[in-house]
């Protein structure tokens, strides 16, 4: 028997008895939603990861690798003869091409975003030891770099990535990070630092960014979504401040015929639930409400919704029971959300136990140690059981 038919039979055994039609992704596609996993470029080497991803789940987000960071080249934008910026597809492409061969979505993650942003690209020359280049080059910068990456994925695997994270992270949470009185909560600094897109092409820069994004499909003529994504998305101040941006954003440009052109499809909320890096404030089943509130407020202002990057956390290895409660309620609830409803997907980053992870890394932190649907050895747990249930 070949190794990949070996590790499938091993998985299959391992899942809870599922009927025909009652794998995960085809148990929330009859709800009428996507279910995501994330796929960083070490788990592409993870066999028995990439078995889960492509029986299990309808979509998949790079973690890292479909970012700007991660796809600008420094020496090929220096030596571009018309001065635009050029990326390096090798990494993204393993992983999307993975995606189009297993029937599996892509959500493209993310195209401009303030944070780890690359200070060389708002230079002249792309060289971070002369000047910071003018509005107009930099704005004609990101306009290439968003038409290049959106019709690169698309002409080399056509359809997979169903929608982009265009802009991440824009709204600020605490004074000093917004200009006092902007009902948007703009960011204009993160963790002291310039938001160097909001300083260089300036403070228009994320409706500059759908605009380009918009053109682009268009241009194209492809059915891809164009996403706002943040965290915290479900609190009531900042889901209130996201949706000042949006609709900002959906004000700026007009069409022929001189009404506003819509230029975000829908609103991406990142679902980190629960304290980070402690348990108080975990499992409250306040938070379920929350969520649906939030998700029926952007849906009333026009916005579908996808739950980008869920991690349900815990940091307490003996309340396996009550995470697996909370899941299966929150479940209950997402069903109802989809169908006709604004829910379009969920994406789910805590999908695994960290239980080795050292207390107070990233990691840690973000995803909990007990948090995931399935162990470290990437066995279901009750919590996964629970949620099976539940869309039954």
């Amino acid at each position: 028997m070949k190794r990949w038919m070996v590790i499938l039979l091993v998985l299959t055994l391992a899942l809870p008895c599922l009927a025909q039609g009652e794998t995960f992704k085809e148990l929330t596609g009859a709800h009428g939603f996507l279910v995501g996993a994330p796929l960083s470029y070490g788990q592409m080497f993870d066999e028995k990861y990439l078995t889960l991803v492509s029986e299990q789940f309808s979509s998949l987000t790079t973690t890292n690798e479909m970012k700007a960071y991660s796809l600008l080249d420094q020496r090929a934008s220096q030596k571009s003869e018309d001065g635009m910026p050029r990326m390096n597809y090798t990494v993204a492409d393993q992983m999307v091409g993975f995606a189009r061969d297993h029937g599996v979505g892509v959500r493209g993650h993310v195209l401009v975003w303030d944070a780890y942003m690359l200070d060389w690209y708002f230079h002249e020359d792309y060289d971070s030891s002369k000047p910071y280049a003018d509005q107009e080059t930099v704005r004609a910068r990101t306009e290439s770099y968003i038409k290049q990456v959106i019709t690169h994925f698309e002409e080399t695997f056509p359809g997979t990535v169903y929608c982009w994270d265009v802009v991440n992270e824009a709204v600020g949470d605490n004074s000093g990070e917004y200009v006092p009185g902007d009902a948007r909560h703009l960011r204009t600094k993160r963790n002291g630092g310039d938001n160097l897109f909001y300083v260089y092409m300036g403070e228009d820069y994320v409706a500059q960014a759908f605009l380009y994004a918009r053109n682009t499909v268009e241009e194209l003529g492809a059915d891809i979504k164009l996403y706002y994504n943040d965290y915290n998305a479900y609190f009531a101040d900042k889901a209130k401040a996201i949706l000042a941006l949006a609709q900002s954003v959906d004000s700026y440009a007009m069409d022929a015929e001189g009404k506003p052109r819509k230029l975000i499809d829908g609103i991406g909320m990142q679902g980190y639930i629960g304290g980070y890096g402690t348990q108080s404030g975990c499992l409250e089943s306040s938070h379920i409400g929350m969520i649906r509130s939030a998700i029926n407020g952007y849906a009333a202002a026009g916005y579908e919704v996808q739950i980008t990057e869920m991690a349900v956390r815990n940091f307490d290895t003996e309340a396996a029971q009550k995470h697996a409660d909370f899941y299966a309620a929150l479940f209950d609830t997402l069903k109802e959300l989809g169908g006709e409803g604004p829910l379009r997907a969920v994406s789910i980053w805590g999908l695994t136990d960290y239980p080795n992870e050292p207390k107070g890394t990233y990691v840690y932190n973000l995803n909990s140690p007990y948090g995931g649907l399935f162990t470290e050895n990437l066995e279901p747990k009750e919590a996964f059981d629970r949620v099976i249930d539940t869309l039954r």
